[in-house]
């Protein structure tokens, strides 16, 4: 056991903790009984940039963390600044391992979320992915987490290291950008017509809350593997996704496909296999595709 059967006050460093994800895991950290805890300036009113090495050093420094769940970077596979996806997510990421190898008493464990883009176009055909599949990321994005890994794994002397690499997730308070809550969105407002890409894909649509309760059981458990793919191994085609929101919001959206939403080298299906993740951390919590569309769309603005 990482944590052993102690909780009661083990700081936990959540790093983007004002994110969507992070959010949920401070919920989910916080009514386990751990600490939890964000980069912020020593004021506590501003974010500390991964990117400003000595204030990650004096976040880190006071803290003190007995764990760390990391993860802050650029998490949108399009984003328009090159450059700022590879700093953020490997230079910065650098920053925050050197802080925290500098302490006296080091986390016990520190977990990347990292993405299962890394596999790229590996998984055309109906099998699922696992943690042993090929390696092909196919976009900036997804090379910059990859090359995250790999520069993670130099500093496995200091502390163990856990690689997380969620597939597709969604939930209330996502980023309107991403997929799912931009199609919720349209439904909310009673829109007749969507703009999408491909409507030929299918990709795992996990509920946020999944994801950040295998996050805290992977830091309460340790079987020796250290990579983990954080799935269901159940996708679902991007016609299902409206589908069912059509069936919640009682009626037919007009489709309309725009070729600048079609991205280059397009990832058909993305799904992973659970096996190596349940077998560490047990049954997940269930949420089907519809109970988590439903509990978007219902939620308040």
């Amino acid at each position: 056991m990482a944590f052993h059967s102690e909780k009661s006050g083990k700081r936990v460093l959540v790093t983007g903790l004002g994110g969507f994800t992070g959010r949920y895991l401070a919920k989910e950290l916080q009514e386990a009984g751990y600490a939890v805890h964000g980069l912020v300036s020593p004021g506590g009113n501003d974010h500390v940039d991964l990117l400003d090495e000595a204030a990650v050093k004096t976040a880190v420094a006071r803290i003190q963390p007995n764990a760390v769940i990391h993860l802050a970077g650029v998490a949108f596979a399009a984003h328009s600044d090159v450059d700022k996806v590879y700093r953020t997510n490997i230079v910065g990421s650098r920053h925050l391992l050197a802080a925290l190898a500098e302490l006296q008493q080091k986390p016990e464990t520190v977990l990347f979320a990292s993405s299962a883009l890394v596999y790229g176009n590996s998984s055309d055909s109906e099998s699922s992915l696992d943690e042993n599949s090929p390696l092909r990321p196919a976009n900036d994005y997804a090379v910059s987490k990859l090359a995250m890994e790999y520069m993670a794994r130099t500093w496995s002397s200091h502390f163990r290291l856990v690689f997380c690499r969620p597939f597709n997730y969604t939930g209330v308070g996502q980023d309107p950008r991403f997929l799912v809550p931009k199609i919720v969105s349209h439904f909310s407002r009673g829109d007749r017509h969507i703009e999408l890409g491909n409507l030929d894909v299918w990709r795992e649509f996990m509920d946020v809350r999944t994801v950040v309760w295998a996050y805290r059981r992977l830091l309460e458990t340790d079987n020796g593997d250290d990579t983990f793919n954080i799935c269901t191994g159940v996708p679902h085609s991007l016609r299902e996704v409206l589908a069912a929101m059509a069936d919640i919001a009682g009626y037919d959206i007009e489709v309309r496909v725009n070729p600048a939403f079609v991205r280059e080298n397009e990832i058909r299906r993305l799904a992973g296999d659970p096996s190596r993740l349940q077998s560490r951390i047990g049954a997940m919590p269930s949420f089907s595709l519809s109970d988590t569309l439903r509990w978007m769309y219902h939620a308040p603005n």
